[in-house]
């Protein structure tokens, strides 16, 4: 086992990610020394020269103030983990091509450094994970002969607002022991007041039910959205009629793709863990997984596709953000390429050698479609044919 030898106060590791890496900021922003374990030396590399490699908004500025001031530096080296007093393991958790949860992420992940860890460490899963995988982690690390303490305690940020989010949410943290417990509230005391403590399969599931229940709600509405459009109604109007002053339904929200890395395979875990046996998370999985199809069939009701080129307007998962993981907009581009004569694609946030200027499409289109609600396009003026399913321009949502 690797001596403490110069210790840090935390080691991420998956540091230099988009969960990670504003987490590994904040903590610096408090006062703790922090290291972050990535495999991705490029990724290392960009970091350490106080570049973001993605969009976090008010990241920059406190990243270079961190690395001027020494309490923050990004390594490949596996070591690292054994200086700090507090591992936290940040690492995706996807599912595979048939939707199961992959319950080794995590656990490989710490098995890359588990030789230098050390007795008397605080080991914290912060990954979204299948319910059982902090259980199976402390197996792990028992099994390799290692007294640490183990609490899950979830990453709760949307992307893109990690740098406000992370002060000002409450944090759960879970552990087995009262011990993990308090060093687990301890460290997250450091950023936030607000703490909730579980049990650890409490604290798993609690993060599979957030995540679910945003996915359910924008299922909700896109049915709705399609029920409407299918009779010729304005979906934007009825909604509007809805929720004005009424907190019963404020929580309703506007149809849209409902896409990136954690929804819907966060919706799967949870149906895994429940025998499959979850008809609303996969009735929400068909709707909104469904969703591109159902835009096309409508426009090929409204237009002859086969002799029109289609612009496609915003390539990320959702508005505002650099982030194409699984966005729904790919879909459509590929049911588009079957269907249209040529298909266009830009993106104001997205680099891609496949995309062209928003100027450039707008002249070659003869039909625009907003895939994701970037604010660049709220106030977009042209006189082609503009499919608007967000309500962003303001024009209502039928199509």
């Amino acid at each position: 086992m690797t001596q403490p030898g110069n210790t840090v106060d935390i080691c991420v590791v998956g540091g230099c990610g988009r969960v990670g890496l504003p987490l590994g900021i904040a903590l610096a922003s408090r006062g703790l020394s922090v290291v972050l374990y990535d495999i991705d030396a490029a990724a290392v590399a960009t970091v350490n020269a106080g570049v973001m490699p993605f969009a976090e908004n008010g990241a920059a500025a406190p990243l270079a103030e961190a690395l001027t001031t020494g309490r923050l530096r990004a390594t490949t080296e596996a070591s690292s983990v054994g200086q700090a007093e507090a591992l936290i393991v940040v690492v995706g958790t996807p599912v595979d091509e048939h939707l199961n949860p992959d319950l080794g992420a995590v656990p490989r992940a710490i098995e890359r450094c588990a030789e230098h860890l050390r007795d008397g460490q605080l080991v914290v899963l912060r990954s979204t994970v299948y319910p059982g995988v902090t259980a199976l982690t402390e197996k792990l690390l028992t099994s390799r002969g290692l007294t640490v303490d183990v609490a899950f305690c979830p990453e709760r940020i949307a992307e893109g607002r990690a740098m406000e989010e992370l002060f000002t949410l409450p944090q759960i943290v879970a552990a087995r022991t009262p011990q993990a417990l308090d060093r687990a509230e301890k460290l997250f005391r450091t950023l936030t007041d607000g703490i909730v403590r579980l049990q650890p399969e409490e604290a798993e599931l609690a993060k599979l039910y957030t995540n679910t229940w945003r996915y359910l709600k924008f299922a909700a509405a896109n049915q709705f959205w399609m029920m409407a459009n299918d009779f010729g109604l304005d979906f934007e109007r009825i909604r509007h009629a809805v929720t004005h002053d009424y907190p019963r339904a404020a929580d309703l929200p506007m149809p849209g793709f409902a896409a990136g890395p954690c929804l819907l395979k966060d919706t799967m875990q949870l149906a895994a863990f429940n025998r499959n046996n979850f008809v609303l998370g996969h009735s929400a999985m068909l709707i909104n997984e469904g969703l591109p199809l159902y835009l096309v069939s409508r426009l090929e009701d409204r237009f002859d596709l086969a002799g029109l080129t289609v612009g496609i307007l915003g390539m990320a998962f959702k508005g505002g953000s650099d982030d194409s993981r699984d966005s729904l907009a790919y879909k459509l581009r590929k049911i588009l390429t079957l269907k249209a004569r040529e298909t266009l694609c830009t993106d104001p946030y997205v680099t891609d050698d496949r995309f062209l200027p928003l100027d450039e499409v707008l002249d070659r289109a003869d039909l625009l479609v907003i895939a994701a609600p970037h604010p660049e396009y709220a106030t977009l003026t042209t006189g082609k044919p503009l499919i608007d399913m967000w309500g962003l321009t303001g024009q209502g949502v039928l199509v």
